[in-house]
């Protein structure tokens, strides 16, 4: 039954992230081609700001999906219904702390940046506008998404989202190439977000008709929220901190796009990732609290083994193809130069470093390890946010990006040593020589092509060029895992047999 949900989640995470993809390729392209990179950096840096009101969460999403994992399991609906309805009674509340503070951005971000483009009163308008979506997030869709990412129904999520990215992004195309403006532009694009809580509250009431949300909140089910928080701090303080810091340090909105595009490369692979890891932190979290540890020890070894090779893959191809794309992408785009290798290649290793931590992290999820991890969390993101604000000034993007990639490999190591001795009780060793040999692995297959031009005149011939790549990946990983990890890569390859055959 699990590698049934999880196939279901993959494939329609796999769709899901395709579409997200896109519309993450289409949206920014409009934005650049028919507003400008001022506009593109604006509605970039608006969004990141309204990323961290979304901490007013606390960490609810987290501590309610492992609160719910038991009661499902033991198909208890009362204490279902009791932590549904705590978690809404809590997103409620939060959802109205997160509208007081977009009212307060709204009056205070236009003093903050520097824009020709639009008045002080406009700009208050688009972050009233933007940060409208995040609060119906709060009202309508939150209490759904927790119930069924607990219930490893992810896939129903990923089609609803599907629908909603589609509209969305059919507006903003539409209204952009006939150049409306933008405050109306984002005000219609709003609509999209209703069609997707409209389709998972359908949902909800048809296949889970015991759900009462008058049953007496468990609060105390959802004591872990506060320190799921600081989980949560980090994931925007990584996909956050850097943009906020380049709009308060240097205050220049067209250095944000730059780092916008870049990042929205980086994103769409992150997102192309998740496919693989989509719903495995309610299974991993399932077996846990059954006590399954032969089950936990011998999946999250396979998990942990196929997940690096993947990486391995999909950042190597990233090194050698990130500048071609680039310049593609922004060709036609002269207001700020887009074409520098140097950002291409930090990003890339950035990305490669986050990535890496994303086993041993999904398990601290599943275990509810909230509390356990603090320190760690905060160390993370004192190093992220107090470096990027040192190296800023003098370095600008360099600096915000140096400041990331040192938070990332300090996670790193720690988690390193943490989920072994106290979630899996494997040998430290054997994940330090699968992360060894993916650093290894990328260094092989990028270095020879320091010296190959794989300059493309256009998407097709860069895709063809980004295909071979690939293959020649596969096959250093392929030789990499047989050679150094046999026994797991054996015992993968069977896994996947039995799945094909089913």
């Amino acid at each position: 039954m699990r590698t049934k949900k999880f196939f279901y989640n993959s494939v329609s995470t796999a769709f899901y992230q395709i579409v997200l993809m896109i519309a993450g390729l289409i949206t920014p392209r409009v934005m650049l081609k028919y507003y400008g990179s001022e506009i593109n950096g604006l509605v970039s840096s608006i969004n990141q700001f309204i990323v961290y009101f979304n901490l007013v969460e606390a960490g609810l999403s987290s501590a309610a999906i492992y609160a719910l994992y038991r009661p499902l399991a033991e198909k208890n609906h009362k204490a279902i219904n009791s932590v549904i309805s705590a978690a809404k009674k809590f997103y409620t509340q939060s959802g109205y702390i997160f509208v007081s503070l977009t009212i307060g951005l709204a009056a205070l971000y236009p003093y903050f940046v520097k824009t020709d483009m639009l008045t002080p009163l406009y700009v208050g308008i688009l972050v009233l506008i933007l940060g409208t979506n995040g609060a119906l997030e709060f009202f309508t869709l939150s209490k759904y998404r927790v119930l069924l990412t607990a219930d490893q129904k992810t896939y129903v999520i990923s089609l609803a989202s599907i629908a909603h990215l589609t509209l969305n992004t059919v507006i903003v195309v539409i209204l952009g190439t006939m150049q409306v403006n933008i405050i109306l532009l984002r005000l219609v694009a709003l609509l999209s977000i209703f069609l997707r809580s409209f389709i998972l509250m359908i949902y909800v009431r048809i296949k889970y008709k015991f759900i009462d949300y008058r049953e007496k909140p468990d609060t105390q089910a959802l004591a872990k929220r506060w320190d799921a928080l600081y989980l949560q701090i980090l994931g925007a303080i990584h996909k956050g901190a850097p943009v906020v810091i380049l709009t308060l340090v240097t205050r220049n909105l067209m250095l944000v796009s730059v780092y916008a595009v870049f990042n929205m490369v980086i994103a769409s692979l992150n997102g192309i990732l998740s496919i693989f890891n989509s719903g495995l932190a309610a299974s991993f979290g399932d077996v846990i609290v059954r006590g399954e540890n032969k089950i936990l020890q011998k999946s999250y070894t396979e998990f942990e083994f196929s997940y690096y090779a993947l990486i391995t893959v999909v950042y190597s191809i990233a090194f050698v193809t990130i500048m071609p794309f680039i310049r593609i992408y922004t060709s036609g785009v002269t207001d700020i130069n887009y074409n520098v290798p140097l950002i291409g290649f930090l990003f890339v290793l950035n990305g490669l470093l986050y990535n890496l931590k994303t086993p041993q992290g999904m398990l601290v999820i599943s275990a509810g390890l909230f509390r356990e991890t603090r320190l760690q969390t905060t160390i993370q993101g004192a190093i992220a946010v107090i470096l990027g604000l040192a190296l800023a000034p003098f370095l600008g993007i360099y600096g915000v990006l140096i400041a990331s990639i040192l938070s990332n490999l300090y996670r790193d190591i720690d988690l390193l040593f943490f989920i072994p001795k106290n979630v899996t009780k494997l040998p430290i060793v054997n994940t330090a020589k699968r992360m060894l040999r993916v650093v290894v692995s990328v260094a092989i297959i990028w270095i020879p092509f320091i010296f190959i031009d794989l300059n493309s005149n256009g998407y097709l011939q860069w895709a063809v060029n980004a295909t071979l790549v690939g293959v020649y990946s596969c096959l250093i990983v392929l030789a990499m895992s047989y050679l150094f990890d046999r026994e797991t890569f054996r015992s993968v390859l069977n896994r996947l047999i039995k799945v094909v055959k089913r």
